[in-house]
């Protein structure tokens, strides 16, 4: 089974989301820089080789998001110790009608926190897509970006899995208007202690 690449606005979050959540994983260390808290939303439609996470290509995989679970999730984050909030799945830009309230709401209230996404799509992908992706991506900080491939997979790759995806910084480069890539990235001799931090959990 091959991965799938979309047409520009093909695959459309309002079509496809079930309002489901695979996990939610409070106070980590693995899912991006600091402690964070971890959403894991279900329904993938790019479906990479070597998905980790395959369960989650089903939109109804997990269990139903609710506003129980997003009150949780806005008193783990208002942790004085806590950085930030990771979206992860799933395809989050899939989802969006579950994330952008929590985003806004995450805005408001707790506007020191910062918001990091892993997503298929590649930036330039995102760029022509529907309103309210394009919308998501404003309220986001940090973005992973693109598929997970199988024959460019190195595990001393910080935050990400294959070498084709990128770590961004989403406001410098909707600045910019061009890629502007996260200044703290660190691949290298630096992850071998995190993989063997992720070994040992």
């Amino acid at each position: 089974m091959g991965m799938n690449n979309p047409k520009a606005k093909e695959w459309r979050a309002a079509d496809l989301e079930q309002g489901y959540i695979a996990d939610y994983k409070p106070f980590n260390f693995v899912d991006g820089e600091g402690v964070r808290c971890s959403l894991y939303v279900s329904g993938c439609m790019f479906h990479c080789e070597g998905c980790y996470n395959a369960a989650t290509w089903s939109f109804r995989y997990g269990k139903a998001y609710t506003s129980e679970l997003e009150t949780a999730i806005m008193k783990d984050l208002a942790q004085p110790y806590v950085q930030g909030l990771t979206l992860l799945g799933g395809e989050p830009f899939l989802n969006t009608g579950i994330l952008l309230p929590l985003l806004k709401r995450i805005r408001e209230e707790l506007p020191d926190k910062d918001v990091w996404s892993w997503t298929g799509y590649k930036w330039e992908e995102l760029q022509q897509e529907t309103d309210d992706k394009i919308e998501m991506l404003g309220l986001i900080d940090i973005l992973v970006d693109g598929r997970f491939e199988l024959s460019k997979k190195n595990l001393l790759l910080q935050f990400r899995g294959s070498s084709n995806q990128r770590i961004i910084d989403v406001k410098k480069s909707m600045n910019a208007d061009k890629v502007i890539i996260w200044d703290r990235l660190n691949d290298g001799k630096a992850q071998v202690e995190q993989i063997h931090k992720e070994k040992m959990i």
